[in-house]
């Protein structure tokens, strides 16, 4: 079976993304204001766990995706790693994964988004942040609008990116100064020292280390522009600075906004989807300037559809290349005549991902849906990220790495790289392993075991049809493959 995409489609492709576009996709794909909010609920100590999250995992996965993305600058990004190194079987896997947790992702960033939108009226409209019909009128109209723009074309598509990232990160900078005034005026909502930011035998509970989960899943994405790489201007060198540029922004922003919701808002009443909107909400009122809240609410709703927008450019073009390898139907790996993007894949993960969204939406409460629609997309985005990991220090053996002058290496040798490699995996794993972890609302319901059958089951149910799927290609296209050699 062909390892390589096919040149002719490919050839299609056109080169649209500058630095810019480039640095606000990965703000828009990255940043997300839920992640503060689901820190600021947590407490004081999600500092702590912040801060070792981009110590330890944050920065390391960076430095692991410029030099893939730099090395192997092809369509397909993490798909192409994962088969580069382990071959076409891992390979798809990896892409499997990697494109079938979008399917949890976008019910679960549409919830919150919506969530937050129903701030934009104020006071009139605040209630509705968790109005079940509300929240999916509104997640289906942010979603068909990033589907629509994407196939249109990303010279088009990728002004909702650029919207997306600008209008995530300014209301977090306002955020961080209304918190910081507030804090000189009126002290904090939430007491913050010493003794409660380290993380101590007492909190460190079951809660706390499924919050950890959610914190490594909230540093990742920068990999998401890579499978773009053919429709990125000289992606050798813009991927790099905007992954550098966009990383420290992103980190900054994470740790000064929990600090502002929690000085705003007592951590425990904190809600884990609008937390962001509550404290700005809350704040406002404090200071008498409830258009500050209006505003900012609206912006993120943008910057929202802007990070559903950058994950449906990105994602679908791992089926694309897989639909050209031909282990997914050859409709995945054709490209609209008219405006040159992968209108199929686009259109079947919108169609499911909708599915799914109201699948969830009619049959739990919205707080434990939108649960386990984090933690199924952790263990599924996870799988691949480990093939990368695990690539990195494979390929970092093949001969021929130090010749490409563009390419950008990981620091230190191969030393460098089995030190970053295995510290991200074992971040991982970790990660990984306490997502399955129930909450405590749901351990106190009595619900623990419904809960792990819907939670593992949809991973599970995810793997075993990409598998068939596989299998089944191998079997329909290598006879074809033999009549025509």
């Amino acid at each position: 079976m062909s390892t390589a995409v096919g040149p002719e489609v490919k050839s299609q492709l056109r080169r649209e993304l500058n630095f810019w576009d480039v640095l606000f996709f990965n703000i828009a794909t990255v940043l997300g204001p839920r992640w503060i909010a689901t820190a600021a609920n947590s407490g004081p100590s999600s500092l702590t766990i912040w801060t070792v999250a981009a110590v330890f995992f944050f920065m390391p996965t960076a430095l692991i995706i410029v030099e893939l993305s730099t090395r192997y600058p092809t369509e397909g990004g993490l798909y192409i790693w994962a088969k580069e190194a382990f071959g076409e079987f891992h390979g798809f896997v990896a892409g499997w994964a990697y494109w079938t947790y979008t399917m949890f992702y976008f019910p679960g960033l549409l919830l919150a988004s919506a969530s937050m939108a129903s701030y934009i009226g104020g006071d009139k409209t605040a209630y509705l942040h968790d109005s079940k019909p509300f929240l999916l009128v509104v997640c289906l109209l942010m979603l068909a609008v990033a589907v629509i723009l994407n196939i249109v074309g990303l010279n088009i598509g990728k002004w909702l990116q650029n919207a997306g990232g600008v209008g995530t990160y300014i209301p977090l900078m306002m955020l961080v100064g209304m918190g910081a005034y507030i804090y000189m005026h009126h002290g904090s909502q939430t007491p913050i020292n010493w003794s409660n930011i380290v993380p101590t035998k007492k909190n460190l509970d079951l809660d706390t280390m499924n919050f950890w989960a959610s914190i490594a899943f909230a540093f990742t994405g920068l990999e998401l522009c890579s499978a773009m790489s053919e429709e990125v201007k000289n992606p050798q060198k813009t991927i790099p600075r905007a992954i550098y540029a966009a990383g420290f922004m992103i980190a900054a922003i994470y740790i000064l906004g929990t600090i502002a919701v929690m000085i705003m808002v007592p951590s425990e009443s904190v809600d884990p989807k609008s937390g962001v909107f509550q404290a700005i909400h809350d704040g406002s009122a404090l200071l008498g300037i409830a258009f500050f809240s209006i505003i900012a609410a609206l912006m993120v709703t943008v910057g929202n559809a802007g990070g559903v927008g950058s994950t449906v450019a990105g994602i679908s073009r791992v089926p694309f290349v897989v639909g050209i390898d031909h282990y997914l139907p050859a409709a995945f790996g054709k490209i609209h005549p008219k405006w040159k993007t992968p209108w199929v894949s686009i259109l079947v993960q919108a169609i499911i991902s909708a599915a799914i969204l109201l699948g969830f939406g009619i049959s739990e409460k919205t707080k434990t849906a939108y649960g386990i629609l984090i933690n199924a997309t952790i263990i599924l985005y996870f799988l691949p990220f480990l093939y990368m990991y695990a690539a990195v220090i494979k390929l970092a053996y093949r001969p021929g790495r130090k010749s490409d002058p563009n390419a950008i290496l990981i620091p230190g040798g191969k030393a460098g790289v089995w030190f970053v490699g295995t510290l991200s995996f074992i971040a991982t794993v970790v990660a990984m392993i306490v997502s399955v972890f129930p909450p405590g609302d749901i351990r106190e319901a009595g619900r623990v075991v419904s809960y792990e059958i819907k939670l593992c089951g949809s991973a599970i149910v995810a793997i075993v049809i990409g598998l068939f799927l596989y299998w089944k290609a191998r079997r329909d296209y290598a006879p074809a493959t033999s009549k025509n050699t």
